[in-house]
């Protein structure tokens, strides 16, 4: 198999073209594989090798970039680390992964062999020689976010990585004039796949940010031209907040993607209105390599659906029993294809229980159309059980969504001692509003059903996130307070 997200295997394979850049250089495809190679040479001479397993804790940059390549050309997994980890938290995922070999900033403290950014060759000593890599050899190991207990290790091979670039590339009829804007953290496996790998194995390019900010974000857009980017709902959210008088040059841009959370559909058409960018909603896991389902760039867009299966997998909707549901029935969400992982690394029980007969279960409740569009109701585990009645927090943050003065709202189940649970909001407002909690509950009254309203409504400066910038229910659920049994319905909030 043709590794072609790979620089060497590439359609631009040792040539002068620019394959990736940070704000200060940029280097061609003959250099990427030159200092791949260089920093291949590295790793074997410190004892790396085939099945060995190379951590990289940087913050996003060309050598993170270069690293994942260098480690794959000598048969080795990578298993990037969030920069911003603990000591705690590094310890764990060193010793997790089985790591011999960590690449980090100077004065990094660890219990394996350190080498930094500034130690890595540029040019190798030897010849350089094609690497033959097998398509089941373990790519990378991408950590979990670890919502729901310890974080776990998915592992990806080769051939996952090569099926999902492929279904991107074509999904968004990708080809060599391809520019990607690299924004969101590189130990997620998003920005791996769709801003990396992806444009890679067209030829195309690829500038790297160190971090995202509004202003530095814009002004790379208009210093770069890039082609595409892809975000997160936080990052279109922060830049939905920005006052109509900044002035945004995106005509470079073809499109965006929007993933890795749900996001609301008055957002995605406050920034597509505001900015002038076309908005690609999709949906997918690490556990799928990343995506699963995204709306063509130049196909039918539904809007609020996260488009069809990506050509080469296949989704479908079952019920707790695990039988197929009709076309517009809710249920669990089930992918099959060959982006599905290998399973979480060391835990066979918990990859049998999300793996059954080639079907990874998602945990994420969603709805097909007669057209085999996806809609995402909630996650199974969000989902509040209030007196017996099942009700999903993502519908009332839609119906919150539609208020003129809400930038973002997240609905979780609060204990109260008579129903169970019961649904409370926290709001992040639009810069200058003063919409107050109480209209926001009359705003909700009007729209939903009664056992729906929110019975506490906060207003609140930001929402937690965890690294990958998802809005950390887990986190609220443990710090929310229960609701006193005589509060059932929607009342004054902070």
């Amino acid at each position: 198999m043709l590794l072609s997200y790979l620089p060497w295997e590439s359609p631009a394979a040792g040539s002068e073209r620019p394959c990736m850049g940070d704000t200060n250089r940029t280097f061609t495809y003959r250099e990427v594989e030159e200092r791949a190679a260089a920093f291949a040479e590295q790793l074997t001479e410190r004892g790396i090798g085939a099945n060995d397993v190379l951590a990289v804790m940087l913050p996003n940059s060309l050598e993170l970039l270069i690293a994942l390549l260098g480690a794959w050309r000598i048969g080795a997994a990578a298993t990037p680390i969030n920069p911003t980890f603990t000591a705690r938290e590094l310890d764990y995922q060193l010793s997790d992964s089985g790591a011999k070999l960590l690449l980090a900033s100077p004065g990094t403290v660890s219990g394996i062999d350190l080498i930094t950014p500034e130690q890595m060759r540029e040019r190798p000593l030897g010849e350089i020689v094609n690497p033959v890599i097998a398509p089941d050899q373990l790519a990378l190991l991408v950590y979990t976010s670890g919502s729901t207990g310890q974080p776990k290790g998915v592992m990806l091979d080769h051939a996952n990585a090569q099926a999902m670039t492929s279904q991107m590339a074509a999904v968004c009829s990708f080809t060599d004039q391809d520019h990607a804007l690299l924004v969101l953290p590189l130990f997620h496996v998003n920005s791996i796949m769709v801003s990396f790998l992806t444009p890679m194995s067209v030829g195309g390019q690829i500038t790297v940010l160190d971090r995202f900010a509004p202003d530095t974000f814009f002004a790379a857009i208009e210093r770069f031209q890039p082609s595409y980017f892809s975000a997160v709902p936080a990052i279109y959210a922060r830049l939905a907040e920005l006052p109509d008088s900044a002035t945004v040059n995106t005509s470079s841009l073809r499109f965006a993607i929007c993933g890795a959370a749900p996001v609301s559909k008055e957002l995605l058409d406050r920034v597509e209105q505001r900015f002038g960018i076309s908005l690609a909603e999709g949906y997918g896991l690490t556990e799928t390599t990343c995506a699963s389902a995204c709306n063509p760039i130049n196909g039918v867009r539904k809007a609020g659906t996260v488009g069809p299966a990506l050509d080469g997998q296949q989704i479908a909707i079952v019920d707790p029993e695990g039988n197929r549901v009709a076309p517009g029935e809710r249920g669990e969400v089930i992918v099959s294809g060959p982006t599905v992982m290998r399973g979480y690394l060391g835990r066979p029980e918990a990859t049998a229980e999300t793996i059954r007969d080639g079907w990874l279960h998602t945990g994420d409740v969603g709805v097909l159309d007669e057209d085999g569009y996806l809609s995402i109701v909630d996650r199974i585990k969000d989902m509040i059980i209030r007196g017996g009645e099942n009700i999903y927090p993502k519908e009332i943050e839609e119906v919150l969504g539609t208020h003129p003065d809400v930038l973002e709202a997240a609905v979780i189940g609060a204990p109260h001692a008579r129903l169970g649970e019961v649904p409370v909001a926290d709001v992040v407002l639009m810069p200058n509003a003063v919409a107050s909690a109480e209209e926001l509950v009359e705003h909700c009254r009007g729209l939903l059903t009664k056992i729906k309203v929110p019975v506490r409504m906060n207003i609140v400066t930001e929402l937690p996130r965890n690294p990958v910038g998802k809005v950390d229910k887990p986190k609220m659920r443990r710090e929310v307070l229960p609701v006193p049994e005589h509060e059932t319905s929607g009342v004054r909030g902070a």
